[in-house]
């Protein structure tokens, strides 16, 4: 395994797919790419083939169960508090503010439009 970065694909557990497209789109300021239909309700979060980074999609989940105890997917910032300020008018919840984690940075917390934990990291 490379253990540079081993994480290669993340699902975010949803109920309605456009609602939280519209969160996301309007938090990070991007444009999810909807993945064709047979292989379920499924959006993309930007990605780079062959880039170091991380991606995923939110999925659409008829039985979904929204949990605020779920594994917590960090998206890279430039400073916190610039997606901070989009939660609310998106529909989300702030649950902890920017926050010094020592010599890493600061991370946020938040709730998005479908009951998810998710969280903000950047080193300034």
């Amino acid at each position: 395994m490379n253990t540079a970065n081993p994480v290669c694909w993340f699902d975010i557990n949803v109920s309605n797919i456009e609602r939280a497209k519209k969160f996301y789109e309007t938090v990070f300021d991007i444009k999810l790419t909807d993945l064709p239909i047979e292989w379920g309700k499924q959006s993309t979060f930007p990605f780079e083939n062959n880039g170091i980074n991380a991606t995923g999609a939110l999925v659409e989940k008829e039985d979904y169960v929204p949990s605020e105890n779920n594994t917590v997917v960090y998206f890279l910032s430039h400073n916190c508090t610039t997606e901070e300020n989009r939660v609310e008018s998106a529909g989300g919840k702030i649950i902890k503010s920017k926050t010094p984690i020592g010599e890493f940075g600061f991370i946020s917390i938040l709730l998005d439009t479908e009951g998810n934990t998710i969280g903000l990291h950047s080193r300034k």
